[in-house]
């Protein structure tokens, strides 16, 4: 085919000719889900709530179930310690046959007599207790107290901490909705915006220009669809594995509620965020290191113990119970023990206990620096995105009110189309923004939240 100068003419004529035999072209090429190629299966992700979402992960998340587990082990080296206190005690028992032994005697006739040795049992008890070993065993039941706390102190922060992931997945799932929902609006838009295009090339009052570009528009929100569609579904994957679910699931948008409350008052937030969990466990962490620093130097303490033990032992087959009585001996000492010089061990623990000492106030000294700086982060944050909430909010409805407009005013053709694309990406700015800083504001409230140690009601 030869080139003229009227081909390009040509070629915009058949296109705009296609358009105006296929008014349903934008139905047919904006169906949400599909692609050339590609099939969707059947929607199978079952919906569930922010809280169901929360506990969930707080029940299958491997943090939660660690925490959970150092706390139990804490309580166990409590009863460890509580038993040190207490005495030892043991029972033992024995049952003795001599093979190849036998025993003579003379019977009443004065004849040698040969028997086999009979079975020999024995029973002991045995009892020891440290009565004195400089208060180790006592700092030590005090270090178990606080490592208790602590163990406490950071089950609950991570509890918190993962309802924090929980939320900040559960609002991006919830963003990735809205953003569908702002795509099919922007969907609609260019439909409407196209077949008044198309009734206006047909009137003769537009050229094939305001044809072609309501199909770039077409296009465009048709992106915006397979976009916002594939975003949720990395975010639903992501959800279904924190939340610990062997089936997909997805948030459910009317399980959230908008508060945009007024926050507690400043003071009383600072408040709870220096006993916040961090604060808690770092101060628990400074008690503990404490006390292993008084246990390390009662090993410059002599220790003394006592021993008490009584032992029987006979061929009475039940034990000492029978007609056959034991021989019973018993035996009570007591031991002194101080050592002297031991290599310079106990001094290398003292230092040890004391930089743990200090190492564990510098932490306490920067959880408490790090809760009030965060407190400001989150205060601010918080305010700043319910500010840029309000505003967005006007700025949507206001962009909505513009776009009707220029509609309005393209179709009678009191307007061009550049005015009208200029609204509908307006639109589509000012909605994104009123997502974001409504995800904004929910991650701030969910931080502050974690940070307290508790939720905002």
């Amino acid at each position: 085919m030869s080139y003229s100068p009227k081909t390009p003419v040509r070629l915009l004529s058949a296109i705009a000719l296609l358009l105006l035999a296929a008014p349903t072209v934008s139905a047919q090429v904006l169906k949400p889900g599909l692609q050339p190629g590609l099939t969707r299966a059947p929607d199978s992700v079952r919906k569930i709530s922010l809280d169901e979402a929360v506990r969930m992960a707080q029940q299958n998340s491997p943090d939660a179930i660690a925490a959970v587990g150092t706390e139990r082990t804490s309580k166990a080296a409590r009863v460890s310690a509580i038993g040190a206190i207490l005495p030892s005690v043991a029972l033992s028992a024995g049952h003795v046959v001599q093979l190849g032994s036998n025993l003579t005697r003379l019977n009443q006739n004065g004849e040698v007599v040969t028997a086999a040795q009979k079975p020999t049992n024995s029973t002991g008890l045995t009892v020891n207790m440290t009565l004195f070993d400089g208060g180790q065993r006592l700092y030590d039941l005090r270090t178990s107290n606080y490592q208790i706390a602590a163990a406490e102190a950071n089950r609950i922060a991570v509890k918190y901490n993962v309802a924090l992931g929980v939320k900040q997945q559960y609002y991006a799932v919830l963003a990735a909705i809205e953003s569908q929902d702002a795509a099919v609006l922007q969907t609609a838009q260019a439909a409407e915006q196209f077949k008044s295009s198309v009734a206006r090339v047909r009137a003769g009052a537009a050229t094939r220009s305001d044809s072609l570009r309501g199909v770039i528009q077409v296009g465009n929100a048709q992106l915006a669809m397979i976009t916002a569609a594939s975003n949720k579904e990395a975010a639903d994957a992501a959800l279904t594995r924190l939340v610990g679910s062997p089936v997909p699931v997805t948030a459910d948008p009317a399980s959230v509620q908008e508060n945009m409350l007024a926050l507690p008052d400043s003071a009383q937030l600072a408040g709870l965020a220096l006993i916040g969990p961090s604060v808690q466990q770092a101060q628990a962490n400074v008690d503990a290191a404490e006390e292993s620093r008084k246990a390390a130097k009662g090993t410059y303490l002599p220790s003394l113990s006592a021993s008490y033990s009584r032992s029987g032992s006979g061929t009475d087959p039940r034990f000492g119970f029978g007609s056959d009585p034991f021989s019973y001996s018993g035996r009570l000492a007591f031991s002194l023990s101080y050592p002297v010089f031991n290599n310079f061990v106990r001094e290398e623990g003292v230092v040890r206990a004391k930089v743990a000492e200090v190492n564990a106030q510098a932490a306490f000294r920067d959880s408490q620096l790090a809760a009030v700086q965060l407190l400001t982060q989150n205060i601010g944050a918080i305010r700043s995105a319910s500010q840029r909430v309000a505003i967005q909010v006007a700025s949507v409805a206001a962009a909505q009110e513009d776009v009707r407009v220029q509609q309005q005013r393209y179709n009678i053709g009191a307007s061009v189309l550049l005015d009208l694309i200029t609204s509908q990406a307006a639109l589509a700015t000012a909605e994104q923004a009123l997502i974001q800083a409504r995800y904004d504001y929910r991650i701030a409230r969910a931080q502050l939240e974690a940070l307290i140690g508790r939720d905002l009601q």
